[in-house]
């Protein structure tokens, strides 16, 4: 066990050790093979007992190379690095017909050898009232070699262009180091597959089969990464915007603002129109519901009213005049 958790620990050092010499190399932008067999550490089986004797005799830290492969000699020149570089690009461009442009720019990018990945359209209005005008953006994806002569067919082919921004990302440094992180942890994985195959404790294959999960998956994303800086460097990037020129968006003049002023006030009218129908629908519903109960109760509560008997009005008999009254005479 004591001998295992060593090799373990040897073959970590040993990646750490790998991954510091492959960024090294790609500060370089170049990484020129070994020309001799790898070092090789020998760990002896018999100082940790009986149970790991056959594990691993000899822990190789670098893949050998293949003796059938013609090394290179000690002067002669390294092969040159191909660059990595990202490039994007993004125009407007003002075009009479925006979807008929964004046809033409769709068939350049194909016959570039590249391909539509988006295509936005959407209406906007410079003011309340103008008519409506199309605005679309496509995003390309062409091949890197073919970037340069998609723009200029892009350019040539539009009207005007008003705005242009291109921008490029080198990441060579970054591509070499990940291949060069990615051949250590291969490695390593070999090493690790061939430990578990020699070991006969089962918590010795539990502890070798977690390094090798922990191996794999900083594979997958090393892995991950180095093909997604190839594909972003193989295809660049254009992102188009087309819009109709200025001159035909919006109205202008004296006349133009006055009727534009006659819309809004007609358009205003009818807002406030539409307002007070939507509020009496809305109402509708509520008024139906309590309205028609509360006439019928009322008309029940007038109908009891109606038919209660009322009261008899008291009876008025005349009282006869005093002894001392005295009628006046009547007149001749």
């Amino acid at each position: 066990m004591k001998l295992l958790t060593t090799t373990l620990l040897m073959l970590a050092l040993a990646a750490a050790a790998g991954c510091g010499g492959g960024s090294e190399r790609s500060a370089q932008l170049a990484s020129a093979p070994s020309g001799s067999a790898a070092q090789s550490q020998t760990a002896d089986s018999a100082a940790g007992g009986g149970t790991n004797d056959g594990i691993m005799k000899t822990v190789s830290l670098e893949r050998t190379e293949d003796p059938a492969t013609p090394q290179p000699q000690q002067g002669q020149n390294a092969a040159p690095v191909e660059r990595k570089v990202i490039r994007n690009a993004t125009l407007t461009l003002e075009v009479e017909q925006p979807s008929k442009a964004m046809q033409r720019v769709a068939s350049i990018a194909e016959s570039r050898g590249g391909f539509v990945v988006t295509s936005d359209s959407r209406q906007q209005t410079a003011a309340r009232g103008e008519r409506p005008y199309e605005i679309i953006t496509v995003e390309l994806r062409v091949p890197a070699a073919q970037f340069d002569a998609a723009l200029a067919d892009i350019r040539a082919a539009a009207g005007s262009v008003t705005a242009q921004k291109i921008t490029g990302k080198d990441v060579t440094e970054e591509y070499i180091d990940l291949e060069a992180r990615l051949r250590t942890q291969r490695a390593l994985e070999d090493q690790l597959m061939q430990i578990m195959k020699g070991a006969h404790e089962v918590s010795d294959a539990i502890s070798v089969q977690k390094e090798l999960t922990n191996v794999r998956t900083e594979i997958e994303r090393v892995e991950g990464r180095r093909r997604f800086l190839e594909n972003q460097a193989s295809l660049s990037t254009i992102s188009v915007t087309l819009e109709p020129p200025a001159t035909l968006i919006g109205t202008k003049g004296l006349f133009g603002g006055v009727g534009a002023a006659f819309r809004d006030g007609v358009e205003m009218g009818a807002d406030v129109t539409l307002f007070f129908v939507r509020a009496f629908l809305a109402l509708l519903p509520v008024v139906i519901f309590l309205g028609v109960p509360g006439f019928f109760l009322f008309r029940y509560l007038l109908r009891r009213l109606r038919a209660r008997p009322m009261p008899p009005a008291p009876h008025y008999q005349p009282q006869p005049p005093p002894q001392d009254f005295q009628q006046p005479p009547s007149a001749v």
